[in-house]
Protein backbone atom coordinates (compact mmCIF):
# COMPACT_ATOMS: atom_id res chain seq x y z
CA UNK A 1 0.00 0.00 0.00
CA UNK A 2 1.32 3.43 -0.96
CA UNK A 3 1.03 6.63 1.07
CA UNK A 4 -1.42 8.02 -1.51
CA UNK A 5 -3.65 4.96 -1.14
CA UNK A 6 -3.50 5.33 2.63
CA UNK A 7 -4.52 9.00 2.39
CA UNK A 8 -7.49 8.13 0.17
CA UNK A 9 -8.64 5.28 2.43
CA UNK A 10 -8.19 7.43 5.55
CA UNK A 11 -10.18 10.27 4.00
CA UNK A 12 -12.96 7.92 2.90
CA UNK A 13 -13.12 6.33 6.35
CA UNK A 14 -13.11 9.61 8.24
CA UNK A 15 -15.77 11.33 6.17
CA UNK A 16 -18.14 8.40 5.70
CA UNK A 17 -18.01 7.03 9.25
CA UNK A 18 -20.12 9.93 10.52
CA UNK A 19 -22.03 10.84 7.39
CA UNK A 20 -24.90 8.32 7.13
CA UNK A 21 -23.56 6.63 3.99
CA UNK A 22 -21.46 3.67 5.33
CA UNK A 23 -17.71 3.83 5.74
CA UNK A 24 -17.25 0.07 5.21
CA UNK A 25 -19.14 0.19 1.93
CA UNK A 26 -17.21 3.19 0.65
CA UNK A 27 -13.90 1.60 1.67
CA UNK A 28 -14.77 -1.40 -0.51
CA UNK A 29 -15.55 0.97 -3.38
CA UNK A 30 -12.36 2.97 -2.84
CA UNK A 31 -10.24 -0.17 -2.91
CA UNK A 32 -11.98 -1.35 -6.09
CA UNK A 33 -11.39 2.02 -7.80
CA UNK A 34 -7.71 1.96 -6.80
CA UNK A 35 -7.34 -1.55 -8.19
CA UNK A 36 -6.79 -3.35 -4.89
CA UNK A 37 -7.98 -6.89 -5.56
CA UNK A 38 -10.59 -8.74 -3.51
CA UNK A 39 -7.93 -11.26 -2.52
CA UNK A 40 -5.63 -8.54 -1.20
CA UNK A 41 -8.48 -6.78 0.59
CA UNK A 42 -9.44 -10.04 2.32
CA UNK A 43 -5.98 -10.56 3.83
CA UNK A 44 -5.37 -10.08 7.52
CA UNK A 45 -3.23 -7.00 6.83
CA UNK A 46 -6.01 -5.11 5.06
CA UNK A 47 -8.61 -6.21 7.60
CA UNK A 48 -6.37 -4.89 10.34
CA UNK A 49 -5.83 -1.68 8.39
CA UNK A 50 -9.61 -1.16 8.26
CA UNK A 51 -9.75 -1.52 12.04
CA UNK A 52 -6.89 0.94 12.54
CA UNK A 53 -8.59 3.46 10.25
CA UNK A 54 -11.64 3.11 12.47
CA UNK A 55 -9.37 3.81 15.45
CA UNK A 56 -8.54 7.10 13.73
CA UNK A 57 -12.23 8.01 13.74
CA UNK A 58 -12.44 6.85 17.36
CA UNK A 59 -9.87 9.51 18.20
CA UNK A 60 -12.17 12.06 16.56
CA UNK A 61 -15.09 10.90 18.73
CA UNK A 62 -12.93 11.22 21.85
CA UNK A 63 -11.82 14.75 20.95
CA UNK A 64 -15.25 16.08 19.98
CA UNK A 65 -17.01 14.63 23.02
CA UNK A 66 -14.11 14.86 25.46
CA UNK A 67 -16.25 16.48 28.17
CA UNK A 68 -18.69 13.56 28.09
CA UNK A 69 -15.87 11.00 28.23
CA UNK A 70 -14.24 12.89 31.10
CA UNK A 71 -17.48 12.79 33.07
CA UNK A 72 -17.66 9.05 32.47
CA UNK A 73 -14.06 8.50 33.56
CA UNK A 74 -14.48 10.55 36.73
CA UNK A 75 -17.15 8.21 38.04
CA UNK A 76 -17.70 5.25 35.68
CA UNK A 77 -19.78 3.19 38.12
CA UNK A 78 -22.38 5.94 38.46
CA UNK A 79 -22.34 7.06 34.82
CA UNK A 80 -25.73 6.67 33.15
CA UNK A 81 -24.15 7.29 29.74
CA UNK A 82 -21.64 4.45 30.19
CA UNK A 83 -24.42 2.08 31.17
CA UNK A 84 -26.47 3.05 28.12
CA UNK A 85 -23.46 2.62 25.81
CA UNK A 86 -22.86 -0.84 27.28
CA UNK A 87 -26.53 -1.73 26.81
CA UNK A 88 -26.51 -0.46 23.24
CA UNK A 89 -23.47 -2.64 22.45
CA UNK A 90 -25.08 -5.92 23.53
CA UNK A 91 -27.10 -6.64 20.34
CA UNK A 92 -24.01 -6.30 18.15
CA UNK A 93 -22.00 -8.47 20.52
CA UNK A 94 -24.72 -11.13 20.39
CA UNK A 95 -24.74 -11.14 16.58
CA UNK A 96 -20.94 -11.44 16.41
CA UNK A 97 -20.85 -14.31 18.93
CA UNK A 98 -23.81 -16.26 17.55
CA UNK A 99 -23.67 -15.58 13.80
CA UNK A 100 -20.08 -14.56 13.06
CA UNK A 101 -19.42 -17.27 10.43
CA UNK A 102 -22.60 -16.32 8.54
CA UNK A 103 -21.95 -12.57 8.76
CA UNK A 104 -18.36 -12.90 7.53
CA UNK A 105 -19.67 -14.04 4.13
CA UNK A 106 -20.94 -10.51 3.52
CA UNK A 107 -17.51 -8.93 3.97
CA UNK A 108 -16.46 -9.85 0.46
CA UNK A 109 -18.70 -7.00 -0.64
CA UNK A 110 -21.12 -9.06 -2.74
CA UNK A 111 -24.08 -7.55 -0.83
CA UNK A 112 -22.83 -3.99 -1.32
CA UNK A 113 -25.47 -2.66 -3.71
CA UNK A 114 -28.34 -4.04 -1.64
CA UNK A 115 -26.77 -2.71 1.56
CA UNK A 116 -26.66 0.84 0.20
CA UNK A 117 -30.33 0.52 -0.77
CA UNK A 118 -31.19 -0.70 2.75
CA UNK A 119 -29.48 2.35 4.25
CA UNK A 120 -31.38 4.60 1.82
CA UNK A 121 -34.65 3.17 3.15
CA UNK A 122 -33.50 3.63 6.76
CA UNK A 123 -32.78 7.31 6.12
CA UNK A 124 -36.18 7.84 4.51
CA UNK A 125 -37.74 6.36 7.65
CA UNK A 126 -35.53 8.50 9.89
CA UNK A 127 -36.53 11.70 8.10
CA UNK A 128 -40.21 10.78 8.22
CA UNK A 129 -40.32 9.89 11.93
CA UNK A 130 -38.27 12.92 12.90
CA UNK A 131 -41.23 15.09 11.92
CA UNK A 132 -43.96 12.79 13.22
CA UNK A 133 -43.95 14.08 16.81
CA UNK A 134 -43.52 17.55 18.21
CA UNK A 135 -42.16 16.47 21.60
CA UNK A 136 -38.80 14.69 21.44
CA UNK A 137 -36.62 13.39 24.27
CA UNK A 138 -33.43 15.38 24.79
CA UNK A 139 -31.53 12.63 26.63
CA UNK A 140 -31.29 8.94 25.69
CA UNK A 141 -32.77 6.31 27.99
CA UNK A 142 -32.92 2.52 28.12
CA UNK A 143 -35.52 2.28 25.34
CA UNK A 144 -33.49 4.49 23.02
CA UNK A 145 -30.25 2.63 23.75
CA UNK A 146 -31.80 -0.78 23.05
CA UNK A 147 -33.45 0.25 19.80
CA UNK A 148 -30.32 2.02 18.59
CA UNK A 149 -28.30 -1.03 19.64
CA UNK A 150 -30.44 -3.36 17.54
CA UNK A 151 -30.07 -1.02 14.59
CA UNK A 152 -26.31 -0.97 15.08
CA UNK A 153 -26.28 -4.77 14.91
CA UNK A 154 -27.80 -4.55 11.41
CA UNK A 155 -24.94 -2.27 10.38
CA UNK A 156 -22.44 -5.10 10.70
CA UNK A 157 -23.17 -5.70 7.02
CA UNK A 158 -20.78 -3.68 4.81
CA UNK A 159 -22.72 -0.93 3.07
CA UNK A 160 -25.32 -0.59 5.81
CA UNK A 161 -24.36 2.65 7.53
CA UNK A 162 -23.78 2.36 11.27
CA UNK A 163 -24.43 6.05 11.87
CA UNK A 164 -27.44 6.00 9.55
CA UNK A 165 -28.91 2.91 11.20
CA UNK A 166 -28.42 4.10 14.77
CA UNK A 167 -29.69 7.56 13.88
CA UNK A 168 -32.82 5.95 12.48
CA UNK A 169 -33.22 3.94 15.68
CA UNK A 170 -32.77 7.02 17.83
CA UNK A 171 -35.32 9.08 15.93
CA UNK A 172 -37.80 6.20 15.74
CA UNK A 173 -37.54 5.69 19.51
CA UNK A 174 -38.35 9.34 20.21
CA UNK A 175 -35.02 11.14 20.57
CA UNK A 176 -34.58 14.55 19.00
CA UNK A 177 -32.24 14.77 16.02
CA UNK A 178 -29.21 16.27 17.78
CA UNK A 179 -29.37 13.88 20.77
CA UNK A 180 -29.82 10.88 18.47
CA UNK A 181 -26.81 11.94 16.39
CA UNK A 182 -24.60 12.51 19.43
CA UNK A 183 -25.43 9.17 21.04
CA UNK A 184 -25.05 7.41 17.67
CA UNK A 185 -21.55 8.85 17.30
CA UNK A 186 -20.59 7.93 20.87
CA UNK A 187 -21.87 4.38 20.27
CA UNK A 188 -19.09 3.93 17.74
CA UNK A 189 -16.46 3.94 20.52
CA UNK A 190 -17.24 0.53 22.12
CA UNK A 191 -17.89 -0.97 18.67
CA UNK A 192 -14.48 0.14 17.39
CA UNK A 193 -12.70 -0.95 20.57
CA UNK A 194 -14.32 -4.38 20.38
CA UNK A 195 -13.35 -4.75 16.74
CA UNK A 196 -9.79 -3.64 17.53
CA UNK A 197 -9.43 -6.29 20.22
CA UNK A 198 -10.93 -9.05 18.05
CA UNK A 199 -9.06 -8.27 14.83
CA UNK A 200 -5.90 -7.36 16.75
CA UNK A 201 -5.87 -10.78 18.38
CA UNK A 202 -6.32 -12.46 15.00
CA UNK A 203 -3.63 -10.27 13.42
CA UNK A 204 -1.12 -11.16 16.13
CA UNK A 205 -1.90 -14.87 15.85
CA UNK A 206 -1.65 -14.83 12.05
CA UNK A 207 1.35 -12.51 11.87
CA UNK A 208 -0.58 -9.95 9.80
CA UNK A 209 0.74 -6.94 11.70
CA UNK A 210 4.17 -7.42 10.16
CA UNK A 211 2.61 -7.05 6.70
CA UNK A 212 1.39 -3.51 7.40
CA UNK A 213 3.55 -0.72 6.02
CA UNK A 214 4.27 1.52 9.02
CA UNK A 215 4.37 4.99 7.42
CA UNK A 216 1.30 4.60 5.16
CA UNK A 217 -0.65 3.12 8.07
CA UNK A 218 0.19 6.03 10.37
CA UNK A 219 -0.68 8.52 7.62
CA UNK A 220 -3.99 6.77 6.94
CA UNK A 221 -4.97 6.75 10.62
CA UNK A 222 -4.06 10.45 10.99
CA UNK A 223 -6.11 11.41 7.92
CA UNK A 224 -9.06 9.35 9.22
CA UNK A 225 -8.87 11.14 12.58
CA UNK A 226 -8.76 14.65 11.09
CA UNK A 227 -11.45 14.06 8.47
CA UNK A 228 -13.57 12.22 11.05
CA UNK A 229 -13.38 15.22 13.39
CA UNK A 230 -14.54 17.51 10.59
CA UNK A 231 -17.34 15.11 9.63
CA UNK A 232 -18.69 14.96 13.20
CA UNK A 233 -18.69 18.74 13.51
CA UNK A 234 -20.38 19.02 10.13
CA UNK A 235 -23.13 16.51 10.98
CA UNK A 236 -23.85 18.03 14.39
CA UNK A 237 -24.43 21.41 12.69
CA UNK A 238 -26.30 19.90 9.76
CA UNK A 239 -28.58 17.47 11.58
CA UNK A 240 -31.24 20.01 12.56
CA UNK A 241 -31.17 21.89 9.27
CA UNK A 242 -30.82 19.49 6.36
CA UNK A 243 -33.05 16.66 5.20
CA UNK A 244 -31.69 13.13 5.43
CA UNK A 245 -33.54 12.46 2.18
CA UNK A 246 -30.58 13.88 0.24
CA UNK A 247 -28.30 11.21 1.70
CA UNK A 248 -31.01 8.65 0.97
CA UNK A 249 -31.21 9.75 -2.66
CA UNK A 250 -27.43 9.51 -3.05
CA UNK A 251 -27.37 5.99 -1.58
CA UNK A 252 -30.37 4.87 -3.64
CA UNK A 253 -28.66 5.92 -6.87
CA UNK A 254 -25.31 4.47 -5.79
CA UNK A 255 -26.86 1.21 -4.61
CA UNK A 256 -28.89 0.79 -7.81
CA UNK A 257 -25.85 1.43 -10.03
CA UNK A 258 -23.64 -0.94 -8.05
CA UNK A 259 -26.27 -3.70 -8.02
CA UNK A 260 -26.72 -3.37 -11.79
CA UNK A 261 -22.95 -3.57 -12.29
CA UNK A 262 -22.72 -6.60 -10.02
CA UNK A 263 -25.54 -8.42 -11.78
CA UNK A 264 -24.03 -7.40 -15.10
CA UNK A 265 -20.77 -9.16 -14.27
CA UNK A 266 -18.52 -6.14 -13.66
CA UNK A 267 -15.19 -7.67 -12.63
CA UNK A 268 -14.12 -4.58 -10.65
CA UNK A 269 -16.81 -5.33 -8.05
CA UNK A 270 -17.51 -8.48 -6.03
CA UNK A 271 -20.10 -10.64 -7.78
CA UNK A 272 -23.59 -10.80 -6.27
CA UNK A 273 -24.26 -14.23 -4.78
CA UNK A 274 -26.48 -15.77 -2.16
CA UNK A 275 -24.92 -16.61 1.23
CA UNK A 276 -24.83 -20.12 2.69
CA UNK A 277 -25.86 -21.03 6.20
Amino acid sequence: MTILQAIVLGLVQGLTEFLPVSSSGHLILARAIMGISDEAAATGAYLMLDVLLHVGTLLAVIVVFWKDWWEILKNPFKSKTLGLLFLASLPTLAVVVLFNDFVEQFFTGWFLGVSFLITAVFLLIAEAVSHSRKLKAEQPGIKHALIMGFMQALAILPGVSRSGSTLTGGLASGLNRKSAAKFAFMMSAPAILGSLLYEGKNAIEEGSLSQLALVPTIVGVAVAAISGYLAIRFMLKLINKASLNWFSLYLAILGFVILCLQLGGCTALPAFQLPTM
